[in-house]
């Protein structure tokens, strides 16, 4: 049975994935006006898996029969020191999602709801993923410092991410 607590710890997973979109469009806007489009490509394309990471809960509420409950979003930051800040900020935020995810696997452990412990396994396994990602971007930016053409090649090479194809499971 989905269970009350389930729904609203999922509900409120949904506003977390919502947040997390707003934040990396913010990081995007800003990375665009200090004219880093690659960053912003970047960024563009982590908001894009934020929103459909939101769409799956919200699909997943729904196919147990239970109810979204959209939640206010706050503003995002707009201001950064440096694309290195961005990306620290990014790799922080997507630390904190990982311990969101962790809760809501505990309490549907704590319910005895193995669909949505199954549900939100690709979810542990996709915050693997996106902790590494960033953090290999924040490795990678800490190693070209200041260099200005170093930076602008790792600019242009974050601007060749495209957003992986959905996968419907």
């Amino acid at each position: 049975m989905f269970s009350k607590k389930i729904q609203q710890a999922m509900n409120d997973q949904i506003h977390h994935e919502l947040e997390s979109a707003y934040i990396y469009l913010s990081m995007a806007a800003y990375l665009e006006q200090e004219n880093y489009p690659g960053f912003s490509q970047w960024m563009k394309i982590q908001f894009e898996e934020e929103m459909a990471h939101a769409f799956r809960f919200y699909d997943y509420i729904h196919s147990r029969g239970g109810q979204v409950i959209l939640q206010a979003i706050g503003d995002p930051p707009t201001e950064f020191e440096s694309p290195l800040a961005v990306f620290e900020a990014a790799l922080g935020h997507e630390q904190k999602i990982t311990s969101d995810i962790n809760r809501l696997y505990s309490l549907a452990l704590e319910e005895n709801d193995y669909p949505s412990l199954s549900f939100l396994q690709w979810f542990i396994d996709e915050q693997v993923e996106e902790e590494e990602h960033v953090g290999q971007v924040v490795e990678d930016v800490k190693r070209v410092g200041d260099v200005s053409h170093a930076l602008l090649m790792l600019d242009r090479e974050l601007g060749q991410r495209q957003a992986e194809p959905v996968v419907e499971e």
